[in-house]
């Protein structure tokens, strides 16, 4: 895979709270990103793998270029990590990987898009996947792992208070990056996502209420159609303020909802993963079977 140029500049971040941010047809300006934002978001570009294990080798490739990239640039890197089975490929492929000794692990902020609100301990959640496919193995700083929070801590079984309190954390990591006015969120070089069978990213799910926040960075989700039912998840301002996004699918299951997700003018209410869009830019990292469904105009293979 092709690298990203080595000396990209983040985007701007302004902000320290959970401030409202302007929302503008279906284009969210990215949090804390105002003055910054590139006015024309950056079109997806479509790149097609044979099978899930080619897909899986693929990213993590594109993820260690991507890190070392960003450090070169800015002396550390941020980085949002998706679960599920593609999440946990590949993780496990940047371990195998001997590229990932080329990478200075103790200066990579991790983050997550989304998080099942259970116990730290539950296989469920992301956190702990990505511990046991990746993290575990790597030579990390772990003051620079930032988990949303699971139940039975600080912030009890409230996933209202835990959506605050995650969303003061970005903003103090924010900070300390100088961001300053508006919603504040770190920078993400590079922020994945799964993709769902109904196009649902992080826990925005198809018509519900989360999909439409503009003026909070973290929010509770209680009726999430996928169990379990409670979780946390970053908002489309968050989400749109990464310098790249990358949406990471394998399986015919997908095969529809990307065709429509990746269809122009598609609604991201309807469609959530239309709605994911990087700064600079947004790819759809699939497999053969995902891509099923999608005009040859769209495909570039790998």
């Amino acid at each position: 895979p092709s690298s990203e140029e080595s000396a990209r500049e983040g985007p701007g971040q302004e902000g320290t709270g959970q401030e409202g941010t302007g929302q503008e047809g279906n284009r969210e300006e990215g949090a804390g990103q105002e003055g910054n934002r590139e006015e024309v978001m950056t079109a997806v570009e479509v790149i097609v793998h044979p099978d899930s294990e080619s897909l899986a080798a693929s990213v993590a490739a594109r993820l260690i270029t991507s890190i070392i990239d960003a450090q070169v640039a800015h002396g550390d890197a941020g980085v949002v990590l998706t679960g599920g089975g593609m999440g946990g490929k590949s993780q496990r492929a940047v371990v195998a990987n001997p590229a990932a000794r080329a990478v200075a692990w103790d200066a990579v902020d991790f983050y997550w898009g989304d998080e099942r609100f259970v116990a730290a301990t539950d296989p469920d959640r992301n956190e702990k996947q990505a511990y046991d496919a990746m993290l575990s193995a790597l030579p990390i700083d772990q003051a620079r792992v930032h988990a949303m929070p699971a139940t039975g801590g600080s912030w009890g079984d409230d996933p209202v208070a835990a959506a605050d309190a995650h969303a003061a954390e970005l903003a103090r990591v924010a900070a300390g990056q100088g961001a300053s006015g508006g919603l504040a969120v770190p920078r993400f070089d590079v922020l994945m996502l799964g993709v769902g069978p109904d196009a649902h990213i992080a826990s925005l799910f198809p018509e519900h209420g989360e999909t439409t926040v503009a003026d909070r960075t973290v929010v509770p989700v209680t009726d999430s159609p996928k169990p379990p039912p409670t979780r946390l998840s970053f908002t489309f301002p968050v989400i749109c303020s990464a310098t790249e996004v990358w949406l990471v699918a394998a399986g015919q299951e997908k095969a529809a909802a990307l065709a429509e997700a990746l269809a122009p003018g598609a609604d991201r209410n309807r469609y959530p993963a239309a709605g994911a869009v990087g700064t600079r830019r947004t790819l759809a990292l699939i497999d053969e079977s995902a891509a099923s469904e999608l005009p040859d105009s769209l495909r570039h293979r790998s």
